[in-house]
């Protein structure tokens, strides 16, 4: 990924995605006004900062994204598999009824141009998937739960579904998240794995030192998405974890859960 400044906001950039098409993003902490934990570019209404503090973080969002304000569309998540798609219809509803729409999702798709879509995380798996055939753009967020769920690999048929897409023809970017080093689990959580059918070898390691399992979030979702059909070669991977970079990102883990959230996603041209 590539580091810019847009309006005097950080963003990382994937360089797979073509930017005449598409403008897409990675937030970091900084560009924002929030305080203290949430310091400065918190894009999240639900770990304790002050609501307003959120709201002028996501204006300054939206005009770096150069979208008109409101046409920025972030779920409430649940680590849910359940996905929102942002059509004409979505946008033709009321205000309350787009709210009601998003709530208890955690993925959006699009083919709507000037309206930007994104997922909000703080070590969680972050994924955009964009069609350069039908320019279409979906962002999933993938915690441990999503990924064991498989929601990218849900929100590749819901791409499939409604627009038509070829998964052949997809461009695929996994964001900033905990890298495996630090993302140590429960027995209990293995076992899920082990139940959705993963093969814990493959994705998985026991430290020596303190017994516990590390699971390799990011390597998950790549092989989640080859199996949905994207080419090797149309997945990047940012490499970047979120626990171990505090000077560009919120963590929840080190943080704990009163920390920030960047945003992943992005705007069709």
């Amino acid at each position: 990924m590539n580091l810019i400044d847009t309006n005097d906001i950080n963003l990382l950039q994937f360089n797979l995605f073509p930017s005449e098409r598409i403008f897409h993003f990675s937030t970091t902490i900084q560009g924002g006004v929030s305080k203290g934990s949430y310091a400065t570019f918190n894009l999240g209404f639900y770990s304790g900062d002050n609501p307003e503090n959120v709201h002028e973080n996501r204006y300054r969002l939206e005009s770096a994204a150069d979208v008109e304000h409101g046409n920025l569309f972030i779920p409430y998540q649940t680590h849910s598999d359940k996905i929102c798609i942002i059509d004409e219809a979505f946008l033709s509803l009321k205000d309350n009824d787009r709210y009601l729409k998003l709530n208890e999702v955690d993925a959006v798709i699009t083919d709507r141009k000037g309206v930007c879509i994104g997922v909000t995380t703080a070590d969680c798996v972050p994924v955009l998937v964009y069609d350069p055939v039908k320019n279409i753009l979906a962002a999933a967020h993938a915690g441990w739960k999503g990924t064991v769920t498989k929601i990218v690999y849900k929100t590749i048929l819901a791409m499939m579904a409604h627009f038509g897409c070829d998964p052949r023809s997809l461009l695929a970017g996994i964001g900033p998240c905990i890298s495996q080093t630090h993302f140590e689990v429960g027995d209990e959580v293995i076992d899920t794995f082990q139940n959705a059918g993963f093969l814990i070898d493959a994705i998985a390691y026991r430290n020596d030192d303190s017994g516990k399992m590390h699971i390799d979030l990011e390597k998950t979702n790549k092989m989640i998405l080859t199996e949905s059909g994207v080419l090797p070669e149309n997945i990047e991977l940012a490499g970047l974890c979120t626990y171990s970079n505090p000077g560009l990102f919120f963590s929840a883990r080190r943080q704990t859960i009163h920390s920030g959230r960047m945003i992943t996603g992005g705007v069709l041209r």
